[in-house]
């Protein structure tokens, strides 16, 4: 029975983290922590309603380093799982050094002081594909990186800080780079959920590009039973990718939100232009977490999309008149 802390906790997959846990691991508890006041129910889904292991806590990790520490001394944690990061790659472009104040900086500091808790197990970084650039091929863990923005470029920098101290001063941490994630709770400026709100408002979804980028996607919940079982199985040091075998474009994607309502493709889109720097093509080789810890996507975007649909459904009063576009804060 181990305490888990989910930073960025308060985000959609830091909820479906904390309910796999919850459902899966039989923690002593697990804490979620994030920046936010926790957020009302279409995005949180209850998570740990009347469940006394759960805990939400706000603190700003850059801001409030000495809270974080309070928490983390007061629940030694044997697992800290960290999803916290400025993540939105497409607007770091300006501002960029807020990319860099969140995912290097503000980490960098916290794992420093970590590395003198000895209760600390293993610290499992949530990285992302974007580190490997716009590939042609199924990108392994060792491939070299190419950042194509400031936020995949701030999110490289502590890898890279991770994997030194890993080495040099045995820092207890695995690194996950996932596919692109979604699941039922994730913020509207996010393609699938935006798609879903468009097809049970009669909205038109805004294609960026007609929708030719080709990404990977999993859902949530395999990212968190991939976190389980590498915190559970994985040689410390280790970096895994954790994605689908295949990736599909943008455009197929949204194809499946379609045939989810039944409705032709060209009444839930309008063509715009492409974004700025976005990549072509994002994909991943998974087979060393497969190897190592028995880890594949289970979850097919077919049934993936009838549980979104099934969410908007039911948030749908709520989520109409909600904000689609991101906003970036401190």
């Amino acid at each position: 029975m181990k305490t888990y802390i989910i930073l960025g906790g308060g985000g959609s997959f830091g909820v479906h983290t904390a309910l796999y846990l919850l459902a899966r691991a039989d923690p002593k508890k697990v804490i979620c922590v994030g920046r936010n006041p926790e957020k009302p129910e279409p995005f949180s889904l209850n998570v740990g309603k009347g469940d006394p292991r759960y805990a939400y806590h706000q603190i700003h990790i850059g801001y409030e380093p000495d809270r974080l520490f309070e928490l983390f001394d007061a629940e030694r944690p044997e697992v800290i799982i960290s999803y916290a990061a400025q993540g939105e790659g497409a607007v770091s472009w300006k501002k960029s050094w807020r990319f860099f104040e969140t995912n290097c900086v503000a980490l960098v500091r916290m794992a420093e002081d970590l590395m003198q808790r000895k209760y600390l197990e293993r610290f499992i970084q949530i990285g992302t594909s974007e580190l490997y650039g716009s590939v042609d091929f199924a990108a392994k863990e060792e491939t070299p990186l190419q950042p194509t923005s400031p936020y995949a470029a701030s999110k490289a920098a502590f890898d890279m800080y991770l994997l030194s101290v890993s080495k040099v001063l045995k820092f207890p941490m695995n690194i996950i780079r996932p596919s692109n994630a979604y699941c039922p709770g994730q913020l509207l400026h996010r393609v699938i959920p935006k798609a879903v709100v468009c097809g049970l408002t009669g909205r038109r979804l805004p294609l960026q590009g007609g929708g030719r980028a080709r990404k990977s996607y999993i859902h949530a919940r395999d990212l968190a039973r991939a976190i389980h079982l590498v915190s559970e199985k994985a040689p410390l040091g280790k970096v895994y990718n954790a994605g689908p075998p295949a990736p599909i474009s943008i455009r197929d994607l949204v194809a499946k939100v379609a045939e989810g309502f039944k409705m032709p493709f060209d009444k839930l889109c309008e063509i715009t232009g492409d974004r700025l720097g976005q990549d072509s093509q994002y994909w991943l080789d998974s087979s060393a977490i497969k190897q190592d810890v028995g880890w594949q996507p289970q979850i097919s975007l077919e049934e993936g999309m009838q549980e979104m649909i099934a969410w908007g459904r039911k948030y749908i009063e709520f989520l109409k008149d909600y904000p689609t576009d991101y906003v970036l804060r401190a």
